[in-house]
C-alpha cells in the first residue's frame, strides 16, 4: 500500500515530464547538435560535423558585435526607465482613493497588449510623415521639420526602448506595489513620530526594504529586454539598422537558411539568457526580513 502511494505522485506528473521532454528538451538537445554541424538549406547534400567552428565564426563576425551592441544598449535602458517609471507608479497607486482601484486596472492595460500590436501603436507616434510626435512638436514650434524617429541607429533604438519599457512597466509597478503592500506599516508611524520626512523615509525605509522585490523585477525585466523581437520588427522590419542578437539568429537561420550558425547563436543568446534566470530564480527564492 505504501508503495503505491509513493508511486502516485510520479504517475501524476508523468504527463508534466512528457511535454517537458517533447516540447523543452528534445528541442534543445537537437538545437545544440545542429550548433556543431555545418548544415545550410541551401546546400542539403554538404552536411558535416564541424564541432565549435560555428560559434568561432559568429564570435569573429562584424555583426555578431554590432548586434551585441545593440542588445547591450536596449538592455540598459529598458531596465532603467522601466525601473524607476514602475516604481514611481507603483507609489502612485499604493496611494489610497476611490479611483484606486481604476488606476490599477489602467496600468495593467499596456501589458495585455501583444508586442507585436505595441509596436504598431507606437509606430503611428513616432512616424517621420504623419507621426502624432513630430505634429506635436511642429505645433508647438519646438522644430522646423520633422524628425526621422526610425531612420537612425540610436533613435531607432531610444524608440524600441521606449515601446519595450511602455509594455514592461505594468509588470514592474504590480510587483512594486505588492513589495509596498507587504512593508509594516509601525516602521513609517515610528519615522513620522521621530520627525522623518517623506523624501527621507522613502530612501532610507522603503527603498531599501523593497530592494527584493525590486530586484525580481530588474532581473525579469532583463530577460525580457534581452528578447526583444516583436517591437523591432513592427518597428523597421528585418533591417539591420536595428537589429538585436534575437533578429539577428532569426534573419540567420529563415533568412540565409544556415541552421548550423543559426542554432550556435541561439545558444549564446541562451547563455546571456540563462545567467539572467538565475539571478532571477536567487532574487524570486531569497527571504524578505523586517
Amino acid at each position: 500500500m505504501k508503495v503505491k502511494k509513493n508511486i502516485i505522485p510520479y504517475i501524476l506528473l508523468l504527463p508534466m515530464f512528457l511535454i517537458m521532454a517533447i516540447f523543452v528538451f528534445y528541442p534543445m538537445v537537437a538545437t545544440f547538435t545542429y550548433s556543431l554541424k555545418q548544415w545550410k538549406l541551401t546546400m542539403p547534400n554538404n552536411i558535416k560535423l564541424v564541432g565549435i567552428e560555428n560559434y568561432i565564426r559568429i564570435l569573429q563576425g562584424d555583426s555578431f558585435w554590432y548586434s551585441f551592441k545593440n542588445t547591450v544598449f536596449l538592455l540598459v535602458v529598458v531596465v532603467t526607465l522601466t525601473t524607476i517609471i514602475g516604481i514611481a507608479v507603483a507609489l502612485f497607486l499604493n496611494i489610497d482613493g476611490k479611483g484606486s482601484g481604476i488606476l490599477l486596472a489602467l496600468a495593467i492595460l499596456p501589458w495585455a497588449l501583444p508586442p507585436y500590436v505595441n509596436g504598431i501603436l507606437w509606430k503611428f507616434v513616432f512616424h517621420s510623415g504623419y507621426g502624432f510626435m513630430n505634429q506635436l512638436l511642429l505645433a508647438l514650434h519646438l522644430i522646423e521639420q520633422p524628425i526621422e524617429w526610425l531612420g537612425s541607429r540610436w533613435s531607432l533604438l531610444l524608440v524600441v526602448s521606449f515601446v519595450a519599457s511602455w509594455r514592461s512597466i505594468p509588470f514592474t509597478a504590480l510587483i512594486c506595489f505588492a513589495g509596498r503592500r507587504a512593508l509594516p506599516q509601525n516602521i513609517y508611524e515610528s519615522a513620522k513620530i521621530d520627525g522623518g520626512s517623506s523624501t527621507k523615509i522613502f530612501f532610507e525605509i522603503t527603498l531599501p526594504l523593497m530592494k527584493p522585490f525590486i530586484a525580481i523585477s530588474v532581473t525579469s525585466v532583463s530577460i525580457t529586454a534581452m528578447n526583444i523581437f516583436d517591437e523591432i520588427i513592427a518597428l523597421s522590419g528585418y533591417s539591420d539598422l536595428g537589429k538585436n542578437l534575437l533578429v539577428e539568429s532569426y534573419l540567420i537561420t529563415f533568412s540565409f537558411l544556415d541552421f548550423g550558425k543559426g542554432s550556435a547563436l541561439t545558444y549564446i543568446i541562451m547563455f546571456f539568457a540563462s545567467i539572467l534566470g538565475v539571478l532571477y530564480l536567487y532574487t524570486l527564492n531569497k527571504e524578505v526580513e523586517y
